[in-house]
């Protein structure tokens, strides 16, 4: 019997992180989920370490002693509404989101060589146009999409695929802001020409997929899981 697949989550314990822990613990992956808080639905079977992502010491100890890994999939990620717009605030959205991923990503590169592993970032439809309300957040996928890209290029011949999805509109915690708001929800319900928000599950069953063996020929590319919401 072949061993399992090894993963890890970073964000791994809240939204679309826990979703994605959830759906590969379903599949018999052993997952590592790593992050600073973990909601409820959380798998015994996954196993969960505190983690700061922007904590040089803190990200490498995940990693270190891992032989192999098949997997690694960057779910940390912050947003702060409104307050982006100052300098601090911006650079440490930035830490997370950018730095964070890199750190990750460099930090996992050896066990992924050895495992034949794959990477999955998650960019974001705010990838591909402005955030009016969250700059930084907006800036920090334009600049996960093009790390994705960058990574594929450099470490493809290293046995390593390396790709992203973009969710758009999901209903998780993040979220629930924008759902509240009835004029708001309407206004972004009439240009998804799927007519509704995704499931957390829904992103994460992507995110399986480029991960899987299925995915063997995917490499660089940024897949937009929105419902058709950047077709319209």
């Amino acid at each position: 019997m072949s061993e399992p697949k090894t993963v890890v989550v970073t964000g791994g314990g809240t939204g679309i992180g826990l979703a994605t822990t959830q759906v590969l613990a379903e599949r018999g992956w052993q997952v590592t989920a790593a992050g600073l808080e973990r909601e409820d639905g959380f798998p015994e079977e996954a196993r969960f370490i505190e983690c700061d992502v922007t904590n040089a010491p803190s990200l490498a100890h995940i990693f270190n002693g891992m032989n192999s890994l098949s997997g690694l999939v960057t779910c940390a990620g912050t947003i702060q509404f409104e307050r982006e717009w100052d300098a601090e605030v911006f650079e440490k959205v930035m830490a997370v989101n950018v730095t964070g991923v890199l750190s990750s990503c460099v930090n996992a590169r050896e066990a992924l060589k050895r495992g034949g592993g794959s990477i999955v970032n998650i960019a974001s439809m705010w990838s591909w146009f402005g955030n009016p309300v969250a700059p930084a957040y907006g800036t920090s996928k334009g600049a996960v999409a093009a790390l994705t890209r960058s990574l594929a290029v450099a470490w493809g011949q290293s046995g390593i695929r390396v790709n992203a999805v973009a969710p758009g509109w999901v209903e998780t915690r993040i979220s629930e802001g924008a759902r509240a708001d009835a004029v708001r929800r309407a206004r972004i319900d009439a240009r998804i020409p799927m007519g509704r928000w995704a499931g957390a599950a829904e992103i994460a069953r992507v995110v399986a997929f480029l991960l899987s063996d299925d995915a063997s020929y995917v490499h660089g590319a940024i897949v937009p899981v929105d419902g058709g919401y950047l077709a319209a």
